[in-house]
């Protein structure tokens, strides 16, 4: 128990990456794998990882980015994304592997729930892909690597770049690497006693 806590204290955005290192490619997979375990609503899943390595795609978004350095220096530079339209794109996939009426159960509730309801695919769209990026930290983490979230860049400026898809959103960016330098003192938590609420405000 105690090592995914010891990781989760541990953990710091990190500026500056050794530009030299190259992620092996069955670890990258392996750390984008374990982030598909992060939960989504009805499992729709809809998070999305979009990994940037080309060089000039990466130069394109770096502009775009106000020229921070971790988006060309990263071993990984992932941009977390997620498709707001997931819930109706063959639905029961997503339950594939239960029984038939819990699938079908399902697939109703997923379509009732989404459909016409625009807010309510893009509000899910954010939750998703936050906790997507946050698994993907802690993955990169598990297999030694320091991890940036990033959402400093001009969100449409870059979804151009990428050809984002019109019915996905971009939430952030997830650099990985190995960090170079020494990191800035932790800047502090504000006590529990601000942040914890029991029953109501």
């Amino acid at each position: 128990m105690t090592d995914i806590l010891d990781t989760m204290r541990a953990r710091r955005a990190t500026k500056r990456f050794d530009a030299s290192h190259q992620i092996p490619e069955e670890t990258l997979n392996a750390i984008l794998h374990a982030a598909r375990y992060a939960p989504t609503a009805f499992n729709i899943q809809n998070w999305r990882f979009l990994v940037v390595r080309d060089p000039a795609v990466r130069a394109e978004i770096k502009a775009a980015s106000w020229n921070q350095p971790q988006i060309e220096e990263s071993s990984a530079l992932v941009l977390i994304c997620a498709d707001m339209h997931a819930y109706a794109k063959d639905p029961a996939r997503y339950w594939k592997d239960a029984p038939e009426g819990m699938r079908e159960k399902y697939v109703g509730m997923i379509t009732q729930y989404y459909e016409n309801n625009p807010s309510m695919q893009r509000d899910e769209a954010f939750r998703s892909a936050g906790m997507g990026a946050y698994a993907l930290m802690m993955a990169a983490s598990a297999y030694g690597y320091d991890t940036c979230p990033m959402d400093g860049f001009d969100f449409e400026r870059v979804a151009e770049i990428v050809r984002l898809p019109k019915d996905h959103v971009l939430v952030m960016f997830v650099a990985i690497g190995k960090g170079t330098g020494e990191l800035p003192p932790h800047g502090g938590r504000i006590p529990d006693s601000d942040v914890v609420i029991h029953d109501r405000f």
